[in-house]
């Protein structure tokens, strides 16, 4: 069974609650990021994603001026390097969620996405 560290992305893109939501909805498509980590120094504080940002949108939120800290989610569920696929794909399914943030201790050290996980199981299925 794989475990997220040998699948995980390890160039995470990270932004601060302040950041304006246009400004990391533009990084994150510049990078094809899917998701950005909210970070105050070494502390998680959320995690921001393409659905936060188009429920942003929705709601008539002024992209220019609105805080990432307000439409981020808040301590995000996370997993270890150890997890392995299966257990993280279940997490996220149950939850409803694409995006995992990858931590050891309290250093973010990858993330992992619903497609990664798609791509390892598919890799793994019997032909």
């Amino acid at each position: 069974m794989p475990r997220l560290n040998e699948i995980m992305t390890s160039e995470v893109f990270v932004t601060p609650p302040s950041a304006r939501l246009a400004d990391v909805a533009a990084s994150m498509l510049r990078g094809r990021f899917g998701s950005a980590v909210v970070m105050e120094g070494s502390m998680l504080l959320g995690i921001l994603t393409e659905r936060d940002v188009l429920r942003a949108a929705a709601a008539s939120a002024d992209l220019t001026s609105a805080k990432v800290s307000e439409w981020m989610t808040e301590d995000p569920v996370t997993a270890t390097p150890d997890m392995d696929t299966d257990d993280a794909t279940e997490t996220m399914m149950s939850q409803g969620f694409r995006h995992l943030p990858v931590v050891d201790g309290r250093a973010i050290v990858g993330i992992v996405s619903l497609r990664d996980l798609m791509r390892t199981r598919v890799r793994r299925a019997p032909s």
